[in-house]
């Protein structure tokens, strides 16, 4: 077993992508197209489990496999959330804010997906060894999203509407995912 959930299988390809390393694409060597039991991923399971292959190989190759099987909304969902590449992480971003349907206005669906993606971190601003986006504490103000000024118990109406609908990509996303890993022949350990 490779990994233990859908979510460790996503967040670690997704980790993986992020880190610069010439032999990602070593996954490619045991990728079967159209083998003859129709999963792909079960000779890629059993390589890492041998140790024939790493599992830097298997994260590249499931990263490879979800972003060419998902739904583009679903992808760019989960690369927003859980993504460490900050240059793929902000162009999801961009692509997800024009789908939330919402009343409030672009520049607070544009902000609220930018802070759903981006959550405030702890700490002190500027302290931290990690290349973690990093947003100044007052674009967490919604009051500040909001030109027009409307109540405030409609702005937190509008963000909830937001996150509700973006978390409902990922859990949609995280279903495909498991989903598309299970018929690769992918099987995921009990959680302990």
């Amino acid at each position: 077993m490779i990994y233990t959930s859908v979510l460790a299988a996503v967040v670690s390809a997704l980790a993986a992508e992020a880190i610069d390393n010439t032999s990602k694409q070593a996954w490619q060597k045991l990728y079967r197209p159209g083998s003859a039991d129709g999963h792909d991923l079960v000779t890629l399971s059993q390589s890492v489990e041998q140790g024939s292959i790493t599992r830097m190989d298997a994260d590249c190759w499931i990263y490879a496999r979800l972003h060419s099987q998902l739904k583009p909304r679903h992808w760019d969902a989960l690369v927003a959330k859980y993504s460490t590449h900050r240059a793929r992480k902000v162009q999801a971003i961009a692509k997800l804010h024009p789908l939330i349907a919402s009343h409030a206005p672009k520049l607070f669906v544009i902000n609220a997906v930018t802070a759903w993606a981006i959550p405030r971190l702890l700490g002190v601003q500027g302290k931290r060894s990690t290349d973690m986006i990093v947003l100044p504490q007052e674009f967490y103000d919604v009051n500040r999203w909001d030109p027009e000024a409307n109540p405030e118990r409609t702005r937190r109406r509008w963000r909830k509407g937001v996150e509700d609908a973006l978390e409902g990509m990922v859990s949609e996303a995280l279903n495909d995912a498991g989903k598309l890993l299970e018929y690769e022949g992918l099987f995921f350990a009990a959680a302990a």
